[in-house]
């Protein structure tokens, strides 16, 4: 996939924050894809960003509504379109992504290694 970054940044919004177990990530959405960013702890002015599809958001967002108590491998496990949900890290930014925009928030019961979510229903 060609990216042309003038078009990709182009009119930014911020859409919120959200907690992970060690680090926060900023979600901003453009044109066709929200910007998952999170910067680096260790080395400073450094950081990171994944691209995550719109139409990937809304897939999960319609499709796991209501669903309680999901993790990202629970995601890529379930999803039926792997071009929307293709691994885990995908997934997890996904799942950013809907916190961020107050359709999902974090499941803390769980004390194991995964971070788990509660998508709200439509």
């Amino acid at each position: 996939m060609a990216v042309n970054i003038r078009s990709l940044t182009a009119g930014l919004e911020y859409r919120g924050e959200v907690t992970g177990k060690k680090q926060r990530y900023f979600v901003f959405e453009g044109r066709k894809f929200y910007f998952v960013m999170s910067f680096s702890k260790s080395k400073r002015s450094s950081g990171n960003f994944n691209l995550v599809s719109i139409d990937a958001v809304n897939y999960v967002r319609r499709n796991f509504a209501a669903r309680q108590d999901l993790t990202a491998k629970n995601l890529v496990a379930r999803s039926r379109k792997p071009q929307y949900v293709s691994g885990a890290l995908q997934a997890l930014n996904i799942l950013y992504v809907l916190v961020a925009l107050g359709a999902a928030t974090r499941d803390d019961r769980f004390r194991d290694r995964e971070l788990h979510f509660n998508i709200h229903p439509r």
